[in-house]
């Protein structure tokens, strides 16, 4: 025997498997219509996301319960949802049933309805339907019915109570965290950390035993006399006095003038392996040391 339902009434139900199909007219520019369920806990919420059982979560964990997908049959589109109600866990006391219309209001849906079988018996005669008429015919989201305990056993409930916020404003009424940046945003709004500053790599160091320009000191010590061209290939024209002060010295470091040979600042010449040069003398004395 089918019971008729109305909004707000209940029947109670005998059977362990519950097949939940929600129907609708097929028509040219009817919009689609997806149905799904929501594991409520005790305090009237889910429990977490994986209580959320639809269209990109079809089956929920425990296995209980699932969707069975769309059909096309003579009276209309059908999309179905299955509940093993004997092994529910207890901490479920209420499952509801959805229908959302994708962001198009339920006026366009002609026929709408929901037909409650017993998924483990012979026959084609469903146990309750409820015919559902939308309160203003702007909803987006429908609450069909629900299924819920009652002592030890199961009842079913028509609702028809409608949202206008689609399917996300109704999950996120039963504690459904919906997050609208991942679809839209790259992975860094996600929430992926993006490299300190500290962590950028150094300039590779110099390696050792490099050494520094070919023919310059090393910042103001003696080079080697490898890293030097042979004093044959400098010139050796003597640098003249100004106003019989000594040639200026070179400046910390840098390249000094060749001075038929001889190093300045002190230190030994390059190419001192080659003997003292006889063209070499000592700059005129000053008047300070004239007659001492």
């Amino acid at each position: 025997m089918t019971h008729a339902m109305l909004k707000g009434s209940n029947v109670p139900l005998e059977a362990g498997t519950v097949r939940a199909v929600l129907r609708w007219a097929a028509e040219q520019e009817v919009p689609d219509v997806d149905a799904s369920a929501l594991l409520l806990g005790p305090d009237g919420r889910v429990r977490s996301d994986e209580d959320f059982v639809f269209y990109n979560q079809p089956r929920h964990p425990s296995g209980k319960v699932w969707r069975l997908g769309k059909k096309r049959l003579a009276e209309g589109l059908t999309d179905t949802v299955q509940a093993d109600l004997a092994g529910v866990e207890s901490e479920v006391g209420r499952i509801l049933l959805v229908a959302s219309a994708d962001g198009v209001a339920f006026e366009r849906v002609r026929e709408l309805c929901i037909l409650l079988y017993d998924a483990g018996a012979a026959g084609d005669e469903p146990l309750a339907y409820f015919d559902i008429r939308p309160e203003t015919g702007r909803e987006t989201a429908l609450i069909c019915g629900e299924l819920y305990r009652r002592g030890e056993g199961w009842k079913f409930r028509a609702l028809g109570e409608g949202y206008s916020n689609g399917l996300k404003g109704l999950a996120t009424d039963f504690g459904i965290s919906v997050d609208e940046s991942e679809a839209e945003e790259g992975p860094e709004a996600v929430g992926e950390p993006s490299a300190p500053e500290t962590s950028r790599p150094l300039p590779p160091e110099e390696p050792a035993g490099v050494p520094a320009q070919a023919g310059l000191p090393a910042y103001g010590y003696p080079q080697a006399a490898a890293d030097v061209a042979p004093s044959s290939a400098v010139p050796t024209a003597p640098v003249q006095p100004v106003h019989g002060h000594p040639a200026p010295q070179p400046a910390y470091g840098y390249p000094q003038p060749a001075v038929g040979g001889a190093s300045g600042y002190g230190y030994p010449p390059a190419a001192a392996a080659q003997g003292p040069d006889a063209e070499f003398r000592l700059p005129p004395q000053g008047p300070q040391f004239m007659g001492r």
